[in-house]
């Protein structure tokens, strides 16, 4: 009996020893406020949630070494090691909130996994919180976000569509690269309506890189790249949604959904957008097109291991666009109101990705991506439908050093344009390009990273061919000269393999447009320089300045020329495009609730082939963006912005008028939702307050080209719940 007894004692203070219950507590943010998380142990699919004080309790039943996976909604996911027994039943777990700042943000497009602070390239970040804030003006696309950015405009391009571009430093936008997760899908055909069919509910961050940007992107990235970035699932289940409506007749209804288990993830995006006819000078001409559009993106990804990721996403875009006379579009034409423009379009984009991590310090990436663009437009007396095919893939190889950072890879670039109306303007483009990069950590203060791409393109139709051998060297240097003192300064070369879908041609629904025919890509050269000041005033006040210099030179620049009465075709000028200026931007933090943004951008772009002035169309020489926003987080928000845009020169040589607008929203946040109100452009701003914008009959209008916002004054709110 005495010998039960011991071993009984023995076989308690052995189980005894090997349990231990730890009470965790999550906090986060400067103040360490209490943090609803959700704890995964690492290798197991047991999972904790601590309540809202942000505390809860875990038994572990045996010793040994144990890997907790902290994630909350706002917050950087962290992994803590702990051993069990632990010297402690208690101990408290600090999260570092996503809104961080911007030396802690790390660059995907330069695909280093660097923090922006380490980047030689010179990359602009637009953080998740104002990506949030944007998201109350426009839920529909993102146009918004990239309209107040510095350096960056959003050309409308139809008056009765609503159709727009994105231009960098005052260059076409052509010139400009979309990306969506790194993949290239929205070039030729269908850029013209690209922006306005990516949606921003499912974006964590748009990376902008302003200049040539060659090696790691090819052509098309003359005067810079923008990749919206999707995010990622993670272990606490993340579930959103928005309904917005506005005063003009816009409804928006979307959601995002998230999660990740051991083995499996999924993100699925869905939203659909209608609006109204809306007609604000009542010259029975829409100046904002009825629409509706429904968009819905599942992607999955799978975690074969804890070094492999593949991501599988399929996204669907289908939309219709009517404007021009209001009577047509209400089923009211006769013989005086016959005049409208109807734009059908489908998307369809389907992406591979295989994300492979080698050890601790090395990558191999494969992507690729297949998409389809289907369009058609309807005017009277005229049809123009086609079909854009395009794959894309990618394979690179990312090793990381001490001192070293090395990327080499290549892709394969398929185009095929198919026309379905009656004239056969069918186009075929093939691009094969190799590349690398090379980081060097030169000293603590130095880093250099250069890179070389060679592409053989070649682009056909049924009475042209063409191949051409491009060589794009670039170079770009970092020096930190204090910890708050930087300068970066980056050169490059670029090209464009023409194109029959510009903003000219797009303005004139490619009506009377002939093929393509000895003509030539477009080369350019380049460069950014930039110096940038932080500093902390005091415990409250933080500082912050940047200042850039921006040229680019474009060579052969293809112009659409008027032949014949009534024909169009491109031919290569014999004198160069040249676009050159500065943006300066100031940031004023304090006590990290009140935050100030100041920006100005001076911009010189002249197309030397044209006479008289020689300036561009459409390109402001000054422009001044500002934003007041007070924040408390997780209760409220409120912005005031104020922009002025100095005089634009016209096709014909006259200019605009400068103008100013000025917009205030505000948002209360609960727990699990919030509210919110826009007041954009609330000092009515638009064009037809200075001159009609349709002119002639009814039956045959003509359209002046758009400079300024042509609906006025927006109110629009809406209710966000996160679940």
């Amino acid at each position: 009996m005495r010998l039960f007894i011991i071993i009984l004692f023995s076989a308690i203070s052995i189980y005894s020893n090997a349990q231990q219950a730890l009470h965790i507590k999550t906090t986060g943010g400067e103040n360490k406020n209490s943090v609803a998380a959700t704890i995964l142990i690492k290798g197991t699919t047991k999972g904790y949630s601590s309540d809202t004080t942000g505390t809860v309790s875990i038994s572990f039943l045996a010793n040994g070494n144990y890997t907790l996976v902290i994630s909350a909604v706002g917050y950087v996911e962290k992994q803590i090691k702990i051993t069990i027994p632990h010297s402690s039943d208690t101990f408290e777990i600090e999260l570092e909130s996503e809104e961080h700042e911007m030396e802690e943000v790390v660059i995907q497009s330069t695909r280093t996994s660097r923090t922006i602070a380490n980047v030689p390239t010179r990359v602009e970040t637009i953080e998740f919180e104002e990506i949030d804030e944007k998201n109350n003006m426009r839920p529909g696309n993102v146009a918004m976000l990239l309209h107040e950015s510095t350096g960056i405009q959003v050309q409308q391009t139809s008056a009765t569509s609503g159709n727009a571009s994105i231009r960098i430093q005052g260059l076409d936008g052509r010139y400009t690269q979309l990306l969506k997760d790194g993949f290239a899908s929205f070039g030729n055909f269908s850029s013209g309506l690209s922006v306005l069919e990516i949606p921003p509910l499912d974006l964590k961050q748009v990376e902008i890189i302003k200049g040539p940007a060659s090696p790691l992107f090819g052509g098309g990235a003359i005067a810079g790249v923008i990749n919206f970035i999707s995010k990622t699932p993670r272990v606490k289940s993340e579930y959103n949604f928005i309904v917005n409506h506005s005063n003009i007749g816009q409804t928006n209804i979307g959601g995002f959904a998230s999660a990740r288990g051991k083995k499996v993830g999924y993100t699925l995006l869905a939203l659909y957008n209608r609006q109204k006819p809306y007609d604000v000078d009542k010259d029975e001409f829409t100046e904002v097109p009825k629409s509706k559009e429904f968009t819905i993106y599942p992607k999955l990804f799978v975690y074969p291991d804890e070094n492999t990721t593949i991501t599988i996403g399929n996204s669907v875009t289908s939309g219709e666009r009517t404007g021009g006379d209001i009577q047509v579009i209400k089923n009211k034409a006769d013989a005086s109101h016959q005049y409208f423009e109807k734009n059908r379009t489908f998307r369809n984009i389907t992406t591979l990705e295989l994300d492979k991590k080698i050890g601790d310090r090395k990558r191999f990436v494969a992507k690729q991506s297949f998409s389809i663009f289907d369009r058609t437009i309807n005017i009277p007396a005229y049809n123009f439908a086609g079909i854009d095919y395009n794959s894309y893939t990618d394979i690179s190889y990312v090793t990381n050093g001490n001192k070293h950072a090395l990327v080499l890879g290549g892709n394969f670039i398929y185009n095929s344009f198919r026309e379905k109306s009656t004239n056969n303007r069918n186009n075929t483009s093939r691009t094969g390009g190799l590349y690398g990069q090379h980081t060097w950590d030169a000293t603590d203060k130095v880093k250099l990273e250069s890179g070389l791409r060679i592409d053989v393109a070649n682009y056909k139709n049924v009475i042209y061919s063409k191949t051409e051998v491009f060589v794009l060297p670039r170079i770009s240097l970092l020096v930190k000269y204090s910890p708050k003192w930087s300068s970066r300064i980056g050169i490059g070369m670029g090209y464009k393999t023409p194109t029959l879908f510009t903003e000219e041609t797009e303005t004139i629904h490619y009506r009377n447009v002939v093929r393509l025919n000895n003509v030539k890509s477009e080369t350019s050269y380049g460069g950014t320089a930039d110096v940038n000041f932080r500093t902390n005033i005091n415990d409250d006040f933080a500082f912050s300045l940047n200042h850039m210099l921006f040229y680019t030179w474009i060579n052969n620049p293809l112009v659409l020329e008027n032949f014949s009465t009534t024909n169009y075709r491109f031919v290569n000028a014999n004198k160069p495009v040249q676009s050159l200026g500065f943006e300066t931007n100031a940031r004023f933090i304090y006590k990290n609730n009140f935050k100030l943004f100041l920006g100005y951008t001076f911009t010189d772009t002249k197309a030397k082939y044209l006479t008289g002035t020689k300036f561009l169309p459409l390109v402001p020489k000054n422009k001044l963006n500002s934003a007041l926003i007070y924040e408390k987080a997780g209760v409220i928000k409120l912005g005031l912005e104020g922009y002025f845009t100095g005089r634009q020169y016209l096709s014909n040589g006259t200019h605009t008028p400068a103008y100013s607008e000025f917009g205030f929203m505000a948002e209360k946040i609960f727990k699990k939702f919030s509210l919110y109100a826009n007041f954009e452009n609330f000092t009515d701003t638009r064009q037809s307050k200075y001159k009609n914008v349709v002119n002639g009959s009814h039956l045959n209008p003509t359209f002046d080209e758009i400079w300024t916002h042509t609906e006025g004054f927006v109110v629009n709110g809406g209710i966000k719940l996160k679940l």
